[in-house]
């Protein structure tokens, strides 16, 4: 520390990275002297003329104010008041555009001066090191001081730091090009800038307190060194001129060798920097009780006739200072607020003059000639050479052109001044600086937005915690307090719980004992639930019952399934198989008719039939019957074959109906096997019979016959009916058609079965002798002889008889053959 307090009394100064030389522009204004300007016709004073919040505004539309009468009071953190500069008339409160590359409106007192000037009651001191700190810090504040060097940040919140500082550096640089206002204002006031500079030691007492000014200035620095004879503590620096040494962090460099951190202010450092104007208003506030109203301005260029500095009352019309000072504009005339390396164009000259304002540029087109259109860049580095940063500008453009945010950050985004360095060397007149200033307006709106989001969660959440709090607190309050136990209560328990230990305590006696206990409510319980248990015998064998009939039911449905899928049968050879089977069980019923009319007609006679005829009928009758039985073998083995085809299954259901008429046509054959069974084995007795023996033998015959036709036709009926149908039949349609023709065989079988049992019981009746069969068998034979016929007549009619029975016989073999 002492060896580079030693450097700096010294007058060592330290290089900053990178910087340029523009021309400097600035005898046009510093040869002549500060001059005051005439009350302007109105004064727009914007309320906002600093970094930080709105005052609150105390003046409305009419009122009268004085000179100096603040307008607004500070309201929050970071405020200053603004103040009326000439006593008038508060003509209007509006928004009014602003002194911004945007021209924004802000909200602005507009004042028409009264030409009296009438300055209201001012508190002067003439002696500031009796105030305290606090005093000095009121004033400054109420006063509405800020920085006037561009930035803007009230003066009262550093000079209220807490951190401790070694160096307080005086920025009287003013490295701009065409700026002379500090210059002009050490020449003529120097004596109240140190003065400014010796509060500002009171308030915070620093080590040692630089001046810096660049070596252009002679009189400014010649001026400073004598004011500041007097106090050891203020050592005025000569700095090179070399743009931009008048930026906070690269002045620092230059006087004190230390960096200020990325995104971190000088008094980290123990720095704290200010302007020469801004100590120059704290000398103006403390010693005379004047506030901020007025600065010093700089109106140069080479359309103003009369350029120099001016005295310019905040809020007056740009348009006034113009004016006033011999403006001759030029064809797309241009006027730029500030210098022309960091100022911007204005879009009008309505815009009333602000704290921040130290320069109005109006150049014609040769001083300061319109950019040309942008070029690519050419990577030629000369950006980042210019820097005095030391970013990279050419990243930095990227990014902002791409609105990658983040990447502009991670690159130091806001440790750019705007110094305008990089874009005055580009040799494709990129405006860089239009960029970062753009990106840095988004990147801030971006955070603020961050900010109110958070804030609101925050809320959000609070909200929601404390509605939780009183619902429970609500629910709490309906709950009831258990009562209080009273001392015997406690001890009561008490007792009981000790009890209960002794018993724990007693050992195996009283487990035994439990234990006996428990095994005897067990049994008790086991013979009670024994008594109480229902028979459930019967239950159980009627389900069991109904499980077999389910089970027998399924097997059968399953068979009846498994034979309908091995039929396969295409439904047109299906209905052509039952067309033949219906034909030929006609005329196996036809033969049966032709048999059973022969039957009924031969021994319808009244004469007597002896032996001979009986047994001539009777062969007729078995031949008939074997012919029909016979036929309906051909029909039914026709019935059974021509289904079996090895075509394409079509339909389940026309096998089901083939298979029940096959089953039909079965029964009936068997019914018919019965009753030709029936028929040759009744006459073929050696007994003789009489006429009416045969009369009823034939009757029996005719009824087996009938009832074997019945049979058949029921069967054909059946074939018939069940596969004719095109439409389609369900499983549940085709088993109840095939439960319905089994019940008509099994009835026509057992009628038949009823019939062959009738005929031998009522042949035993008839018959009857009083001798046994095997004693009167040679008697028999022997009355036969004796009773055949003797008549030539008779034998006729048996001869014609049986020539009738053999060619009817052959008929229906011929007409059988033909079939099959």
């Amino acid at each position: 520390m002492d060896k580079l307090l030693e450097q700096i009394k010294k007058g060592t100064v330290w290089a900053f990275p990178g910087g340029i030389h523009p021309p400097q522009q600035k005898s046009l204004s510093n040869s002549a002297s500060i001059t005051r300007l005439p009350l302007p016709d109105k004064l727009i004073v914007a309320l906002k003329q600093h970094i930080g919040a709105n005052g609150k505004l105390l003046v409305e539309k009419g009122q009268h104010v004085l000179k100096g009468q603040p307008l607004t009071e500070p309201a929050a953190n970071w405020s200053v008041p603004v103040h009326a500069p000439s006593s008038g008339v508060v003509t209007d409160i509006a928004p009014m555009p602003s002194a911004h590359p945007s021209a924004l409106p802000e909200l602005s007192v507009i004042i028409e001066p009264d030409g009296k000037d009438e300055w209201v009651a001012l508190n002067k001191n003439k002696n500031p090191a009796e105030l305290s700190h606090d005093e000095l810090i009121n004033i400054i504040h109420q006063a509405g001081i800020s920085g006037m060097g561009g930035a803007g940040f009230p003066t009262y919140v550093k000079a209220d730091t807490k951190q401790p500082i070694e160096f307080l550096i005086v920025n009287a640089v003013e490295c701009e090009p065409y700026i002379t206002a500090d210059d002009v204002l050490m020449r003529e006031h120097a004596k109240e800038v140190i003065q400014g500079i010796e509060i500002m030691q009171q308030l915070l007492n620093p080590t040692l307190c630089i001046v810096g000014i660049e070596d252009n200035k002679p009189e400014a620095i010649a001026a400073m060194k004598q004011a500041a004879e007097h106090n050891s503590k203020i050592i005025i620096q000569t700095v090179p001129t070399i743009y931009p040494s008048g930026g906070e962090k690269q002045l620092i460099k230059l006087l004190t060798n230390r960096e200020v951190p990325s995104i971190g202010i000088p008094a980290d450092i123990g720095i704290l920097v200010h302007n020469t104007g801004t100590l120059f208003a704290v000398q103006q506030a403390v010693y005379e009780g004047k506030p901020l109203i007025e600065r010093i301005v700089t109106v140069t260029g080479n359309t103003i006739h009369k350029p120099g500095n001016v005295w310019a009352l905040l809020g007056t019309e740009i348009k006034h200072l113009l004016d006033c000072q011999g403006f001759s504009p030029v064809p797309q005339q241009s006027v730029v607020m500030g210098g022309p390396m960091m100022g911007f164009t204005l879009p009008t000259v309505r815009i009333g003059i602000v704290k921040t304002t130290n320069c109005i540029l109006a150049p014609d087109h040769k001083e300061l000639a319109e950019p040309g259109p942008e070029k690519a860049c050419i990577r030629c580095s000369a950006c980042a050479d210019a820097c005095p940063a030391s970013l990279l500008p050419q990243q930095l453009q990227w990014f902002a052109k791409s609105k990658e945010y983040d990447k502009l950050q991670e690159h130091n985004l806001f440790d750019c001044i705007e110094c305008g360095a990089c874009a005055y060397v580009c040799p494709s007149e990129i405006p860089l600086v239009q960029y970062y200033r753009i990106a840095k307006v988004e990147i801030k709106e971006q955070q603020a937005d961050k900010i109110k989001a958070d804030r609101a969660k925050e809320r959000f959440d609070a909200r929601k915690e404390r509605l939780e709090r009183e619902q429970e607190e609500r629910q709490n309050r309906h709950k009831r307090k258990p009562a209080a136990k009273s001392a015997d209560e406690k001890q009561k328990v008490a007792e009981a719980l000790a009890r209960v230990k002794n018993k724990s305590d007693n050992g195996d006696e009283k487990s035994a004992v439990a234990a006996a206990i428990a095994r005897a409510k067990a049994k008790k319980l086991g013979d009670q639930s024994a008594e109480l248990e229902p028979d459930n015998s019967e239950v159980a064998k009627e389900r069991a019952l109904r499980k077999e009939q389910a089970r027998k039911y399924k097997e059968q449905k399953s068979q009846t399934d498994e034979s309908a899928e091995t039929t396969p049968v295409d439904d047109k050879k299906s209905a052509v198989a039952a067309a033949i089977a219906r034909a030929k069980a006609k005329k196996a019923a036809q033969v049966l008719d032709n048999a059973e009319q022969t039957v009924s007609e031969e021994p319808q006679t009244d004469a007597p039939v002896d032996d001979k005829k009986a047994a001539v009928a009777a062969a007729i009758a078995r031949a008939k019957a074997k012919k029909a039985a016979k036929a309906l073998d051909n029909a039914e083995q026709t019935t059974s074959e021509e289904p079996h085809s090895d075509g394409p299954v079509d339909d389940k259901k026309a096998a089901v109906a083939a298979a029940i008429a096959r089953a039909k046509a079965k029964k009936a054959a068997q019914a018919l096997d019965n009753a030709e069974q029936a028929t040759s084995e009744e006459p073929q007795s050696d007994a003789p019979v009489d006429d009416k023996k045969a009369a009823v033998a034939a009757a029996i015959a005719r009824a087996k016959a009938k009832k074997a036709a019945k049979a058949l036709e029921e069967a054909e009926q059946t074939a018939s009916e069940v596969p004719q149908s095109d439409a389609p039949v369900d499983d549940k349609k085709a088993a109840v058609a095939a439960a319905i023709a089994r019940a008509k065989a099994k009835k026509a079988a057992k009628s038949l079965e009823d019939t062959e049992q009738t005929q031998p019981q009522e042949l035993q009746v008839d018959s009857a002798a009083p001798k046994s069969a095997e004693s009167n068998t040679d008697d028999s034979s022997n009355s036969t002889e004796a009773d055949k016929p003797k008549s030539v007549d008779d034998k006729k009619k048996a001869a014609v008889a049986a020539a009738i029975a053999r060619a009817k016989a052959k008929k229906l073999q011929k007409e059988g053959n033909n079939q099959s």
